[in-house]
């Protein structure tokens, strides 16, 4: 990737340039927007990465659906990512622009369809949540779904078309966020993070000591540290219990291929319930159609199993038969970092100069841009700018 790097040895920590020295922990969309971002107010900003693999963000389908997100219970959330989506546009417009890389931002919308009777009342209710949230959403009969979608199985019994929902490609965006972070100066360390230490050398508020044989025992210093590891980020030292356990929800998906000179198999995202069971279809420019995802509980587990694959082809062929023709490309297996009460964890900590920007759970690549928005407001001010409060990481210490 083409960012700014550095081995961790050629740190400085005899001067005081550490003032304004932010260390981010996590190469995910997370870690990167807000290393991005704080740059772009004058920081000097160091990321460290030990494996960028194993990022959720690599694996993650990349919908922009804060309307087929909707869940009763998180409203507040929901806003959030409301809010998030409306920056879209011009995030991605800038961020092309910044790194000279295209994002595959596609707004096509996004189709939910229901595929029995109990399928289509919950999504009844769902609609009428997404009214209440203020969300553009249209009621469809099976009949108008399958103008919309072609290729959608007969038996669909009605839809919600949601135009603002949208799609990007996470893997582009990453590169994307990586590029763009080097040209506005941020610092690349390849390294396990151990422990954050306070206070750090030299003077330094904090500190971030190095794991692994590359580089173990060597302390970054920091002003502020913003751990942005996801669920990785537990195994990380600090000195006061402030990270609340961050639990890795299992994602099991496919990547698929339309055959060559064969039209699209479906050309916005198309999300569905069947019997009761999610499942989704977003697909890409080049031909690719991301199918996914199962939700297991089974900590850091990321073995492929049959069981899970089927289940993902099994209810995706119901909703659209012609995925049996398409070419499997890639398996995955990604975990999203689920916090205690499923609502991410945004800036300060009780420990000064400590932060959070994790528990993004199945929201991380929505919530992108309000987030880099909100962490740079906190690193720069203090505090998180208002809309953001309630998502404060202290409230996982009270």
């Amino acid at each position: 990737m083409p960012a700014k790097g550095v081995e961790a040895t050629a740190v400085r920590t005899s001067d005081d340039s550490h003032r304004d020295r932010v260390v981010v922990v996590g190469g995910g969309l997370v870690g990167r927007v807000t290393a991005w971002r704080a740059a772009q107010r004058g920081l000097s900003v160091t990321l460290v990465e030990s494996d960028p693999a194993r990022a959720a963000s690599t694996v993650a389908a990349g919908m922009l659906t804060p309307a087929t997100e909707a869940a009763f219970g998180e409203e507040p959330l929901m806003e959030l990512g409301i809010r998030s989506a409306r920056m879209y546009a011009d995030f991605v417009a800038e961020l092309e622009e910044a790194s000279g890389l295209d994002v595959g931002h596609r707004a096509t919308g996004t189709l939910l369809v229901a595929f029995d009777r109990d399928d289509l009342a919950v999504l009844t209710e769902l609609h009428a949540l997404q009214r209440r949230l203020g969300i553009a959403a249209e009621r469809l009969t099976g009949r108008e779904c399958r103008r919309l979608e072609p290729m959608l199985a007969p038996s669909v019994r009605g839809g919600v078309l949601a135009p603002d929902d949208h799609s990007v490609d996470p893997r582009r965006l990453l590169r994307a966020l990586a590029a763009a972070g080097g040209r506005a100066g941020v610092t690349e360390v390849r390294g396990l993070v151990g422990e954050v230490l306070s206070p750090g050398p030299g003077g330094a508020r904090l500190g971030v000591r190095l794991a692994g044989d590359a580089a173990a025992g060597q302390i970054l210093p920091a002003h502020q540290v913003v751990l942005a590891a996801g669920c990785w980020g537990n195994g990380v030292a600090v000195p006061e219990p402030v990270v609340p356990p961050l639990r890795p929800v299992k994602g099991q998906l496919l990547r698929a291929r339309v055959p060559d000179g064969e039209p699209p198999l479906v050309g916005r995202t198309v999300r569905g319930l069947v019997r009761g069971f999610p499942t989704y279809l977003v697909p890409r420019a080049d031909g690719e159609v991301v199918i996914g995802a199962t939700q297991e509980e089974l900590g850091h587990d990321t073995s492929l199993t049959v069981g899970g694959l089927w289940q993902v082809l099994r209810d995706a062929r119901e909703l659209v038969p012609g995925v049996s023709e398409l070419e499997v490309t890639e398996t995955c297996v990604g975990l999203r970092p689920g916090s205690p009460d499923n609502e991410p964890l945004l800036g300060p900590t009780r420990v000064p100069g400590l932060h959070l920007a994790a528990g993004h759970f199945r929201h991380g690549v929505l919530l992108t841009p309000v987030t880099g928005e909100a962490m740079a407001g906190a690193l720069t001010d203090g505090d998180l700018p208002e809309y953001a409060r309630r998502f404060t990481a202290r409230r996982a210490s009270r």
